[in-house]
């Protein structure tokens, strides 16, 4: 059975209930076109380049109680980039997943410490992989930065997840936007599995003001199949992508190409 999932490509801004407001239009939006699971960027609660600190809630605390209402008023599965506490003096960049009986989430786990940028200095590392699964489709989720680790999505995979959901806000930079094209497909090649893609929008795009330095997004949200192979690619403004995933497919590429079965642990 196949699962519509809304990529809702957006860029947030500094103020929580504006962007409450952008999540809660885009569920809305993706509901109307029968989407199942409508995934948000990382930093949907507050883009980067702002304090964080100072917004992180619990799980269940206003801004995250809003969006799980939204979801549950919808009928759909919402995922959704937000901050929650770590560590004293920094904040856990947290994935929320909630609707149609889930409750999860998952905690970055590798940092974004390159390109200039120190994401350590704020943020308190995840430690384990999530997933978490509807109608039979089984999802990993990664952030950012976990994109460059081929590990985490193998072990997803090897679990049961025919899909992976990434949710960024890739920095930009020279070469950047040809890494991250790179980077989520191949991810879907190294593990015969979809990966869904989806990113903030370029603030410049979109209209908005952001903070120079910080990783605060390029578009390019993506639709990847099992075999590495790009459907869709969003543009680098405010977009939604529609997937129909079927863990047939990604199940009919593991009997072709059984790389997760072939591999050794070296």
């Amino acid at each position: 059975m196949a699962v519509r999932v809304a990529l809702v490509q957006l860029t947030t801004g500094r103020e929580l209930e504006a962007n409450l407001e952008l999540v809660r239009a885009g569920i809305r939006q993706a509901a109307a076109r029968r989407a199942d699971i409508v995934v948000f960027p990382e930093a949907s609660m507050r883009a980067f380049g702002n304090s964080l600190v100072d917004i992180a809630e619990p799980l269940d605390g206003p801004w995250a109680t809003a969006v799980r209402t939204a979801a549950d008023e919808a009928a759909v599965v919402v995922v959704v980039g937000m901050f929650t506490p770590g560590e004293p003096g920094t904040v856990r960049n947290t994935l929320l997943v909630h609707g149609r009986g889930i409750d999860t989430h998952y905690d970055k786990i590798h940092l974004y410490d390159a390109f200039g940028f120190k994401e350590s200095e704020t943020v308190t590392a995840g430690i384990e992989p999530v997933r978490f699964e509807l109608d039979g489709v089984t999802f990993g989720l990664a952030t950012c930065y976990d994109v460059r680790f081929p590990a985490l999505f193998t072990a997803n995979a090897a679990a049961g997840a025919q899909v992976h959901i990434v949710c960024a806000s890739w920095g930009a930079g020279p070469g950047k936007a040809d890494q991250w094209d790179l980077l989520v497909r191949a991810r879907a090649a190294d593990t015969t599995s979809y990966v869904l893609a989806c990113g903030q929008s370029d603030p410049s795009a979109a209209g908005v003001e952001a903070r120079r330095g910080a990783p605060t997004g390029i578009g390019r949200s993506a639709v990847v199949g099992p075999y590495g192979k790009l459907i869709e690619r969003a543009g680098d403004a405010p977009e939604v992508l529609y997937a129909d995933v079927d863990p047939g497919t990604a199940e009919e590429a593991r009997r072709a190409l059984p790389v997760l079965a072939n591999r050794v642990t070296l």
